[in-house]
């Protein structure tokens, strides 16, 4: 696995649209600001949010342009789509596979790259179970540090002590 870490936009944008440019992909200017967005990217928005932010420059521009150009993008490993339920988010800016740290509570998305215990585990899996990885995603829910400390973060949830005891009275 090739691990791409740039990390410039200007170098991403370039990259990027030597792809597009070498498959002989149409270079409209919605595609080349959408890829100039995504390249710039520091976070993981979803296709409505690109959409929302190309209108501004461009009102006619379709979210089908936008999704069409996204599949381009991921189908030449240009993109990274995470699937967090019922969402589609994108990393432009780092296409190649890295976890991620969901926040279960504000929807934040870090990136956990230097996560180096999980390099090797698609060699281990090959390896150990004789399984070929064609893509992978490694997600992690739960509290970023800016709702760690927040006052609903504080509270205790309920103690399971309460549910084995209320169990414990039907036996």
């Amino acid at each position: 696995m090739i691990i791409n870490k740039m990390t410039d936009p200007e170098l991403r944008y370039q990259a990027i649209l030597a792809k597009i440019q070498k498959r002989g992909g149409r270079l409209t200017s919605h595609r080349l600001a959408l890829l100039r967005l995504l390249a710039a990217s520091e976070g993981h928005p979803n296709a409505a949010r690109l959409h929302e932010l190309l209108r501004a420059q461009f009102p006619t521009i379709s979210i089908a342009t936008v999704y069409k150009t996204l599949a381009v993008l991921k189908e030449e490993g240009e993109v990274l789509e995470i699937e967090l339920h019922n969402d589609r988010r994108y990393d432009g800016s780092k296409p190649h596979a890295h976890p991620h740290l969901v926040c279960t509570r504000c929807s934040r998305i870090l990136d956990g790259d230097g996560l180096a215990a999980l390099q090797d585990i698609e060699a281990q899996i090959a390896r150990q179970y004789g399984f070929l990885v064609e893509r992978e995603q490694v997600v992690f829910y739960g509290l970023c540090p800016d709702c760690q400390n927040t006052p609903e973060a504080q509270t205790p949830p309920p103690a399971a002590v309460n549910s084995i005891s209320q169990h414990d009275q039907w036996e």
